[in-house]
């Protein structure tokens, strides 16, 4: 681990003014590339105290061995060669989308003399017009074949297209009129290039020229009384219809807009885009990245938008895109965009209307492929296996933890602190096997003393059982746990064996409170790890330093879920006993008071504060109260003290009772 200090520049070296910078470890290999508006602002941020940094900020510090800059004129100039690198040197640190598939496209070909419509994927190519991407390559053919009554130009290979030619007939297309067979003559390289021309002027969103066309030619066919063609052009009309259906209108006018949307957690990032074509959906892409860095909305989107776009020309570039956040600054990134398309374009965040609308429909389709990614992750036995594999290897057990354990403590300032553990066995949720325990040795706030007592009650728990019975131990629920956490016969539910692995969410202080409770009961053959969130950094008992998983390690993931699920679980419980204390009022600690009669009290002073203020005479006065109920419920108030002022939650005002 190198020190920053040893290669930090000296002061008056870096250049005030706009560059990119690239950050070096040891063996020459670029780790990280950035791009700054002022190269002596930025670099500086990265040489000061590793506390006052972000934790993966100081790791990408901390492993580089040198860093230097490139001066250039214009932050537009920055963002091109900070582009150039990151595809040439694909740094460690920088963020990586992965392309889940390669999406297809529709391609024309009009750079050849008799320009071919297929189905293309991968790399573009210069001279040749592409809709889309399509999710699925039948959804182009199936698009063609439609168009192909209105406009026949040709489909075949090469090799099909240059038999043809040689023996003078034409292929199956050419019989059935949906190919104008240029191979043999039926039309010359010109008119058979106007009609590419038009095919992709429909296909390019421009619809309504051709429909209004073919519908006065069918008229006038009909007035003629050539009813034949009449039905075709009938048919034709249809068919466009049919191909313009499949893709949704989802914009009133002819927008030519690409949406950009994300969903990301502490680790990952999807992002999502969908083309817009005339106001169309056109097509629609994905992508999911690893959040190596601390990387914030912004520049996930900027770092989206340059590699989406790095490689287009042209009309590729929409004259509009609509992002969740724009990038700071966002003026050099619009430029570039509008240097790459030609022509200005438009970058801004939809605030209203049907842009805004489908914008939620992007950001919901980003939210479902990120939790599809995490769910194939998950749910392949392979990868499961291979997670419990590397976390036996990273922890030193002698074999995987099929059965792991995670506690987490959670509280609101001190108040309301509960525990909760999750089950994970081969890797997978046994949430029947989840518990929840209130934390009732001591009050206010220390997680250390919490995570003993909850690991200490559970394998005390766990010891009871097995010296009555010499079976594992039976958890024994808290008073308020629900019937679910209960067999049919009201016995709590049994373990079916105790864990290998305990992991605590915290680092060294919570792993030792672990540890220490199950010394205390002689417990030595279960393993305890913390993972702490900081870092993502697995602490063993004992040890000074963390062990350190890759990132890309499925162990790691699969502490990580662990970790995540246990914390969400105990949230669940702590809110929920926070919202019942906070529905408790004063009369809710009378004894014998039931519902109706606190209902007749409140309804008859009009508040608890008017209640308090009231005299025992006067507490009789309402109908079901009686002498000693109301000595109760004034000597109950009473030691409940003055009531708080009621808050309007809505505005924050005090509301005057």
């Amino acid at each position: 681990m190198a020190d920053p200090s040893s290669y930090r520049p000296q002061p008056g070296e870096i250049p005030d003014s706009p560059g990119v910078y690239r950050f070096r470890d040891d063996h020459r290999r670029v780790i990280y590339v950035g791009k700054a508006k002022s190269l002596r602002q930025r670099l500086s941020s990265y040489f000061q105290d590793l506390a006052g940094l972000h934790p993966r900020t100081a790791t990408m510090v901390t492993t580089a061995a040198s860093v230097e800059w490139t001066v250039v004129g214009t932050e537009v100039e920055a963002l091109q060669l900070e582009y150039s690198w990151i595809k040439e040197y694909d740094p460690r640190f920088n963020v990586k989308y992965r392309d889940d598939k390669s999406y297809p496209s529709l391609a024309v070909t009009m750079n050849e003399e008799i320009p071919r419509a297929q189905v293309l994927r991968g790399p573009k190519r210069r001279g040749v017009r592409y809709f889309g991407p399509y999710g699925h390559a039948w959804a182009i053919r199936e698009t063609v074949d439609l168009l192909l009554r209105v406009f026949p130009i040709r489909t075949c290979s090469a090799g099909v297209f240059k038999r043809a030619r040689a023996v003078g007939r034409p292929c199956l297309l050419g019989y059935i009129d949906k190919c104008s067979a240029p191979c043999v003559g039926r039309v010359t390289p010109e008119e058979h290039r106007a009609l590419a021309e038009e095919f992709c002027d429909f296909m390019a969103g421009r619809t309504g020229t051709y429909l209004r066309r073919l519908e006065q030619e069918m008229h006038e066919a009909a007035e003629d009384l050539e009813y034949e063609r009449a039905g075709r052009l009938r048919d034709d009309i249809e068919a466009l219809r049919r191909a313009m259906e499949k893709n949704a209108v989802v914009l009133a006018d002819a927008t030519d807009a690409d949406l950009i949307a994300l969903a990301a957690d502490e680790l990952e990032a999807a992002v999502q885009i969908f083309h817009v074509r005339g106001g169309r959906v056109r097509g629609q892409r994905g992508w999911v990245t690893d959040r190596v860095a601390n990387i914030s909305t912004a520049e996930l989107v900027e770092s989206a938008l340059t590699q989406l776009y790095g490689e287009e020309r042209g009309e590729s570039v929409p004259r509009e895109v609509l992002v969740p956040v724009l990038p700071e600054p966002a003026e050099p990134v619009a430029e570039w965009l509008g240097e790459r398309r030609g022509s200005r374009v438009g970058l801004r965040v939809p605030r209203r209307g049907d842009k805004k609308d489908l914008m939620t429909t992007v950001e919901r389709n980003a939210k479902q492929a990120l939790a599809l990614h995490k769910t194939k992750r998950a749910s392949d036995l392979t990868t499961r296996s291979r997670a419990l594999e590397e976390i036996a290897e990273a922890l030193g057990l002698d074999s995987a933890p099929l059965r792991i354990e995670c506690f987490d403590i959670s509280h609101l300032q001190g108040d309301d602190v509960v525990a909760s553990m999750v089950v994970f066995e081969d890797g997978l949720a046994r949430k029947s096997e989840y518990r929840r325990f209130q934390i009732r040795s001591f009050a206010g706030q220390d997680d250390v003393r919490a995570m003993h007592e909850v690991v200490s009650r559970r394998f005390r728990r766990y010891l009871r059982e097995r010296e009555k019975t010499g079976e594992w131990a039976v958890e024994e629920p808290e008073d308020d746990a629900p019937a679910s956490f209960r067999t049919e016969d009201g016995r709590p539910k049994r373990f079916a064996y105790p864990p290998q692995l305990v992991v605590v969410d915290g680092g060294q202080p919570q792993v030792a409170a672990a540890r220490r409770a199950m010394d205390e009961l002689g417990i030595d053959d279960v393993a305890v790890c913390g993972l702490a969130k900081r870092l993502e950094e697995v602490w063993l008992p004992g040890d000074d330093d963390p062990v350190i998983l890759p990132r890309t390690s499925e162990g790691l993931y699969l502490l990580q879920r662990v970790r995540d699920e246990a914390h969400r679980f105990a949230i669940r419980y702590q809110r929920g006993k926070r919202s019942q204390s906070i529905r408790k009022g004063p009369l809710d600690t009378v004894t014998g008071l039931g519902e109706t009669r606190k209902k007749a009290l409140l309804k008859h002073f009009g508040s608890v504060k008017r209640l308090r203020a009231a005299t025992i005479e006067e507490l009789c006065e309402v109908p079901g109260i009686g002498r000693r109920t109301a000595e109760t419920v004034a000597a109950a108030l009473a030691e409940g003290g003055p009531a708080a002022p009621a808050v309007n939650t809505a505005t924050g005002e005090i509301v005057d009772d």
